[in-house]
């Protein structure tokens, strides 16, 4: 054991860095699958768990595309959890100095096994649509999670001083409301919907046309704070003013791909990037506001000194 410790990071190296992005781009790609799964009618194609038939892990033949689109899934999930324990032990020797990196990947891993109880009780549930969305939820939550990991891996701990005018953190914190109660509105329009699993699937009973537009006015209130601060960001020369800039170009993309599903009848091609670009669009979020506060590191000489975002890019 400590021939093993011996060889983890006591710096924020390219090894952190790498497990961090990681860690981010595991949790994306799962609400990838998890879409295909859900698009694809494919939610029981291994219809017990934690074992994929009453006899067998893995998925048999007879199961078809839509048993192995649901084990390829909670393969994906395995391997988010190797990704997660090695998060958790790139920080292990630096928890003193960096107690907010070791908590971020803490957290993270005890959500592996929350995450497979909730899967599991979607399953034995058929698929209740409410289960589904708790499930995204957390998902998303996950996003937000990972993208504080990178970030802080890059920027160092959360600084005492605010950066930029109240009105304008006061306006960011408002857009992150949008975006959640999009996010929201989005599980629960899909679970009313076609695309909430197959033929017998339960929906949720609520009116899908109704909440399209419940789902499209925050989403249009969110772009309208997101513009206003990109132009603020740029004029007060914010250090996260590329956060901003990341957030509305996904923004429009999000916009342009929820309103072609919608008068193209729903293809699940589409739907399914709406769901990545969601993801996509938390992470963004995550980082604009994060960006509003000062960083510090650990104190010069310390293991866990490291360079900054934009030192690391040169």
């Amino acid at each position: 054991m400590k021939s093993l410790l011996r060889y983890l990071p006591t710096t924020i190296d390219r090894r952190v860095r790498v497990i961090a992005w990681l860690s981010l781009v595991c949790q994306i790609l799962l609400i990838g699958t998890g879409g295909a799964v859900r698009l694809t009618g494919s939610g029981l194609g291994c219809p017990t768990w934690p074992r994929c038939t009453a006899e067998s892990f893995v998925t048999t033949p007879a199961m078809g595309i839509n048993g192995i689109i649901e084990f390829g899934n909670r393969m994906l999930t395995f391997v988010l959890a190797i990704v997660v324990i090695a998060a958790f032990l790139a920080v292990i020797r630096m928890r003193r100095q960096r107690r907010d990196l070791f908590v971020l990947t803490l957290l993270q891993g005890l959500s592996i096994p929350a995450q497979a109880v909730l899967g599991g009780i979607t399953v034995l549930t058929g698929l209740n649509p409410y289960v589904v969305g708790a499930h995204f939820v957390i998902s998303m939550l996950l996003v937000v999670l990972t993208t504080i990991l990178v970030y802080r891996v890059y920027n160092g701990r959360r600084g005492a001083q605010a950066l930029g005018p109240a009105w304008f953190r006061r306006l960011a914190v408002l857009a992150a409301v949008f975006a959640s109660a999009a996010v929201i509105m989005g599980i629960l329009t899909t679970g009313s919907g076609p695309h909430a699993g197959d033929a017998a699937t339960p929906r949720n009973g609520l009116d899908s046309e109704l909440l399209s537009h419940l789902h499209s006015w925050p989403a249009y209130a969110l772009f309208a704070c997101t513009l206003v601060l990109v132009v603020g960001a740029r004029i007060l020369r914010l250090p996260g003013r590329r956060f901003f800039v990341a957030l509305l170009g996904i923004e429009v993309l999000q916009i342009i791909v929820g309103i072609t599903q919608s008068n193209w009848g729903l293809p699940p091609l589409l739907v399914g990037t709406h769901m990545v670009l969601a993801a996509l669009l938390t992470a963004a979020m995550t980082a604009s506001v994060v960006s509003l506060r000062t960083s510090r590191f650990a104190a010069p000489g310390s293991p866990a000194t490291t360079p900054t975002l934009a030192d690391a890019q040169h």
